[in-house]
């Protein structure tokens, strides 16, 4: 199971900056949509509903964010940090 780890790492860090960057990115609209769906008024969706879309949202949003980082790896992670603080 560790190899299946080490191998996908691998390939992630061999994907481009660029996909990295989409990839980061892509978490934003699903953080965002995790937390909307409560705004939902309840009529609509029933608690365990929203409960299920909050995980399932919340899950994607983590998975871009470490993926993305995974991609882009230290020397990407300064060069997007560098473009978001000037």
């Amino acid at each position: 199971m560790k190899s299946l780890f080490l191998r996908l790492k691998a390939w992630l860090q061999g994907l481009s900056f660029r996909t990295g960057a989409i990839i980061l990115l892509m978490a934003i609209p699903f953080y965002i949509l995790s937390f909307a769906q409560t705004l939902i008024p309840s009529e609509y969706l029933s608690v365990k509903d929203k409960g299920i879309l909050f995980t399932v949202f919340f899950g994607l949003a983590k998975t871009c964010q470490y993926g993305g980082l995974t991609i882009l790896g230290t020397e990407g992670y300064k060069k997007v940090k560098s473009w978001l603080t000037h």
